[in-house]
């Protein structure tokens, strides 16, 4: 590479999500969302029983956000909406007014600034109301979610150009409906995932088809979904045996959703086999899988107009050996995945430092994928708390992954169009409650008006994009 120079018009941005920044869980007529539910039940879910009742207060201090934004010289900002401030039962039968009025000021206020908003619909934080008629579960969800979708674009699609319908389905699909991690907390083992999945598919491909539809011709926007990954390589690279779990996790984790929506609308082939095979050993007349029929897979096939990826780290994988009495996902994947202890840690423990991986994942995605636009709409170091301001370790992480950003558009000729930082601000880190500090700007929690402080990183990253370039 002959300079350290990024395309022109790089999208350089941060993200954030409604239930880890705004607080104000219950005000000006918000309804409430699964995560108010599952951390008001205490019974150490979350660290230290910590809530996102007030987290950084960006529902009354959204101002102060916009002046970290304006600080690190951002081109565009990834939020999410809260479903349930917008709509508080989940269904558009009441239209709660004052939270449109929040995220109108937010948006009309970033475009002021020059600023291009990146909006998730869902990010998590499904309404209660909904949950309670079966949340991921039930078909009656994938209507509701489509409504819901429209009545976003409706509202905010003649300012918002960039849409995501859903973050990290695979995420939720594990660590809330199969692991019971994340709320509502169900641990529906070797079925949750796939049924949620499924239903996430459809909700997606609906929604993506409702703009495309409705609003695409007046408001001239593009939408998509948000897939986490890892990047993977077998444990022993001379072990077919790790070679073969190396492909099913990659398989298991992006492909699951990335090939419906990319390529045929249909799950993997492996998945599939493995799956069936695995359900007809354990005396199960049908796939714990469910199949989507011919014309839901030609709904699915093709609903995103670029590809969304949030990479965190990388995996060595080795083979898993099962037992058939527990079916579950990680038994039907077959493969785990190992951190090299060689790899620098951060400050929460599944994060081990893997620049190199955002690569050779995007390669991967480009040879699989059709050679798509590419947004890394997550991509972030943590800090344990109490964090330390000069936070060098993290400028590495992130200086390290944009040389390999730079490389795979340079030397693979990857479509990479923007970068957002994970995450703007410290938060609500789920599970892990405040005990772990992803942002950009320090946030003090001991005191009422929560002040925002740049980190070393925060002052950095800002000269990276000011010259849209690496120095």
């Amino acid at each position: 590479m002959d300079s350290g120079k990024f395309p022109e018009s790089f999208a350089w941005g941060a993200a954030t999500a409604a239930y880890q920044i705004e607080g104000g869980w219950d005000a000006d007529g918000k309804g409430l969302s699964i995560w108010d539910t599952f951390t008001h039940q205490g019974g150490d879910r979350v660290f230290k029983n910590q809530t996102g009742d007030v987290a950084c207060g960006s529902y009354t201090l959204w101002e102060e956000d916009l002046k970290c934004i304006k600080q690190l010289g951002l081109t565009h900002y990834r939020l999410s909406l809260s479903w349930s401030r917008l709509l508080p039962d989940g269904t558009t039968g009441f239209i709660n007014q004052k939270g449109v009025n929040y995220y109108n000021k937010l948006i009309d206020s970033l475009l002021e600034m020059n600023v291009t908003p990146l909006v998730t619909l869902y990010h998590f934080d499904t309404p209660q109301a909904v949950e309670d008629q079966g949340g991921w579960y039930s078909e009656k969800t994938v209507e509701t979610f489509e409504q819901y979708a429209k009545f976003c674009y409706s509202t905010f699609g003649d300012r918002v150009k960039l849409w995501i319908t859903i973050n990290e389905p695979g995420i939720v699909s594990r660590l809330s409906y199969e692991e019971g991690l994340l709320a509502p907390g169900k641990k529906d083992v070797g079925f949750g995932a796939y049924l949620s999945a499924h239903n996430m598919l459809k909700a997606h491909a609906k929604a993506w088809h409702a703009y495309n539809t409705f609003f695409r011709d007046k408001q001239k926007g593009l939408v998509s979904i948000a897939l986490n990954s890892d990047w993977a390589e077998p444990l022993d690279p001379n072990s077919l045996a790790d070679k073969e779990a190396c492909e099913r996790y990659i398989t298991f984790n992006l492909h699951w959703y990335a090939k419906p929506i990319f390529i045929d609308g249909d799950y993997p082939t492996l998945m599939k086999t493995e799956i069936s095979r695995k359900s007809q050993e354990e005396g199960l007349t049908t796939s714990r899988l469910p199949e989507f029929t011919n014309e839901e897979k030609s709904m699915i096939k093709g609903t995103a107009d670029f590809f969304c990826l949030n990479y965190y780290t990388t995996r060595k994988v080795r083979a898993l050996v099962t037992t058939l009495s527990k079916p579950s996902f990680n038994s039907d994947m077959g493969a785990e995945g190992i951190k090299d202890p060689k790899w620098p840690e951060s400050g929460v423990e599944w994060l081990v430092v893997v620049p190199w991986g955002i690569r050779k994942l995007m390669a991967h995605i480009k040879h699989t994928f059709g050679t798509p636009d590419i947004y890394i709409t997550e991509n972030g170091f943590a800090q344990s708390d109490p964090p330390i301001l000069k936070d060098i370790h993290r400028w590495g992480y992130f200086k390290e992954t944009l040389t390999e950003v730079l490389k795979a558009i340079r030397l693979d000729g990857v479509n990479v169009k923007g970068y957002f930082a994970w995450s703007l601000l410290d938060n609500f880190e789920w599970m892990y409650g405040y005990s772990v500090r992803f942002g950009l700007f320090h946030v003090d929690y001991d005191q009422t008006n929560l002040p925002r402080t740049p980190y070393y990183s925060a002052t950095e990253f800002a000269k990276v994009v000011k010259g849209n370039e690496l120095i």
